[in-house]
């Protein structure tokens, strides 16, 4: 895999707008996926793409099963679970809860950074997980312990406050598969991304590279 990344990771001039860059491809800015045109981004693609293939089976452990991702959690049993955690630390404002007790947020201010949009009530916003659990699953946490899984279902560092109809269009999605609506964020959103999944040592896919490359790109612009 250490072969495949250095491949894959030269430092590429991605070019601006419709052209094509060094390596004889481009981010399509209007579809988020990365595109081949000419060599030799194929030849690169397929070798690497072969490569990842023999390391990462299309046959797993187990079969992915979201109820074995603990979450969310009361780790400190304080009635307040992860979501409820998150949206307390990431309002702009003191929140509202429910109930006295303060276990269920009810209002609140969060900025949306996929879409650039602000909403007041918990009820509108979802937790993301930044690298989602499936994708996870497929890139190496198939072999995981529970313990594993509840971590990284929990873990502030690849957790966001969205709202949820934009959660549910990325669902499992990678950045070759699906971008955050604001392109001002690509280039934190592709940061973000690696930062996770090289935290917990998963694998990654040719496309899924590519992509993350010319993310990238955009933070120069």
């Amino acid at each position: 895999m250490i072969a495949i990344l250095f491949l894959l990771m030269p430092a590429i001039a991605f070019a601006h707008g419709g052209g094509l860059d060094k390596q004889g491809g481009h981010l399509n800015k209007k579809t988020g996926v990365y595109e081949c045109h000419r060599e030799p981004c194929f030849s690169i693609h397929k070798q690497a793409e072969e490569a990842f293939q023999e390391a990462d089976p299309t046959t797993y452990s187990r079969v992915y099963n979201r109820d074995d991702w603990p979450h969310w959690i009361d780790e400190n049993r304080d009635c307040q679970n992860t979501r409820q955690e998150l949206l307390i630390a990431t309002s702009m404002i003191s929140v509202q809860f429910k109930k006295v007790k303060g276990c269920t947020v009810k209002f609140g201010q969060w900025y949306g950074v996929y879409t650039g949009k602000t909403f007041t009530k918990a009820s509108d916003v979802d937790i993301d997980h930044v690298v989602p659990l499936a994708h996870a699953h497929r890139h190496g946490a198939d072999t995981w312990t529970k313990a594993q899984r509840r971590a990284f279902a929990n873990d502030f560092d690849n957790l966001l406050v969205v709202d949820d109809s934009t959660n549910q269009s990325k669902s499992d999605k990678a950045p070759h598969e699906w971008l955050p609506p604001l392109k001002s964020y690509w280039c934190e959103y592709g940061k973000l991304w690696e930062r996770v999944k090289n935290k917990y040592g998963l694998r990654y896919s040719s496309d899924e590279r590519l992509a993350l490359n010319a993310l990238a790109e955009t933070c120069l612009e």
